[in-house]
């Protein structure tokens, strides 16, 4: 009956009808900013109307920005939402309003006004049905000026807000065996860096935790892609920078104090300058490995951070990394601040696309 009835309308309903079919859902969560934000802009904005996306938030008082970013897609390829990755309930009342239950991509990034940050970013589809999540919440500094509770929380939001969106999507995927959950993860989900600690363990149990998964997705069909960037340029970087410089050191020792001071928060701004990517950037990472016929399992966005992260698979004794890093920051200072340098000139000359083969329709 459908074949008929397309038979017998005009060439351009034909095509009307059969983009409509293609259509994938995306729910994202976070979008208030950053790579939120740029990731449901982007996808909104498809020249070829391939996803219909539900951005979502904490807090709807903020959306302006992105309403203002969506523009005339606002109310047609784009609609605002409320949710909440720290709420189940939260979580399930917004997939149970979308019709149903059908979400092809899902993201999430989150920021609150404390000394730490949110960034996440979850997404779902199911034509193939995908999920792609980028969680996060930056925490920074010696941890003995670290609570219990913050700790606690960052990992709440990095590896448990993940654990919830799936709990509630991955049962739909399941049953239609046929699904491609994308997380962005980050380059300190492979590698620890300096006064990064808890934060680059939240990270670690989620590539743990998704390469557990992968292994029974595949019995049911379903495709799993981390996505990991290195620094990225938002206001969640920002913050978290700004916060670090008024961070309490009193429980610290002097030497520990003075290390985080005068040697993280110096070359703070000028590693994001030198390796840093836009969220849009991060965001056309992501759209491609959706759209990609044979995703892979990790793709790293920014190759200029991909010698720092082949380290660690260069020696299975795991020495080489840290004993590079420690060198390279407490004994040869000068020469990582001329080769961040050398690294910011690079860039003019580093490729933006990448090939990751033919895109599924």
């Amino acid at each position: 009956m459908l074949w008929l009835h397309l038979r017998c309308g005009s060439s351009e309903e034909l095509n009307h009808s059969v983009k409509r079919m293609a259509r994938r859902n995306v729910l994202i969560t976070g979008c208030s900013s950053g790579i939120g934000l740029a990731l449901a802009v982007k996808m909104a904005k498809d020249e070829q109307k391939r996803f219909k996306v539900f951005a979502t938030m904490r807090n709807l008082a903020k959306k302006e920005p992105l309403e203002e970013a969506a523009g005339h897609r606002l109310g047609k390829t784009l609609e605002i939402k409320q949710l909440d990755v720290c709420d189940e309930q939260s979580i399930k009342t917004c997939v149970n309003s979308i019709p149903d239950r059908r979400i092809d991509v899902l993201g999430k990034y989150r920021i609150n006004d404390c000394k730490f940050m949110f960034m996440d970013v979850f997404a779902c589809c199911c034509l193939p049905f995908c999920a792609v999540s980028n969680a996060g919440m930056g925490l920074i500094g010696p941890i003995e000026c670290q609570s219990i509770e913050e700790m606690k929380t960052v990992m709440d939001t990095n590896f448990f807000g993940l654990v919830r969106l799936l709990k509630e999507i991955l049962p739909d995927m399941k049953r239609r065996k046929s699904g491609h959950i994308v997380i962005i993860s980050s380059v300190m989900g492979i590698q620890g860096i300096l006064f990064n600690d808890v934060y680059a363990a939240s990270k670690f149990a989620v590539e743990g935790f998704c390469e557990s998964l992968a292994i029974q997705a595949l019995k049911f069909k379903l495709q799993l892609s981390l996505i990991e960037p290195g620094p990225v340029v938002t206001e969640f970087e920002r913050k978290v920078f700004e916060d670090g410089m008024k961070m309490d050191l009193s429980a610290a020792d002097k030497e520990t104090a003075e290390m985080f001071t005068n040697i993280y928060l110096k070359n703070y701004k000028q590693i994001f300058q030198s390796l840093g990517q836009s969220a849009e950037d991060v965001a056309e990472h992501t759209v491609k490995i959706i759209l990609a016929e044979n995703p892979p399992f990790r793709h790293q966005t920014n190759t200029l951070y991909t010698p720092m992260t082949t380290l660690k698979y260069a020696d299975p004794n795991g020495d080489l990394p840290i004993d590079i890093f420690y060198k390279m920051v407490f004994q040869h200072d000068k020469i990582f601040s001329a080769s961040l340098n050398f690294i910011k000139l690079l860039r003019w000359r580093s490729r933006k696309s990448f090939d990751l083969g033919k895109p599924s329709q």
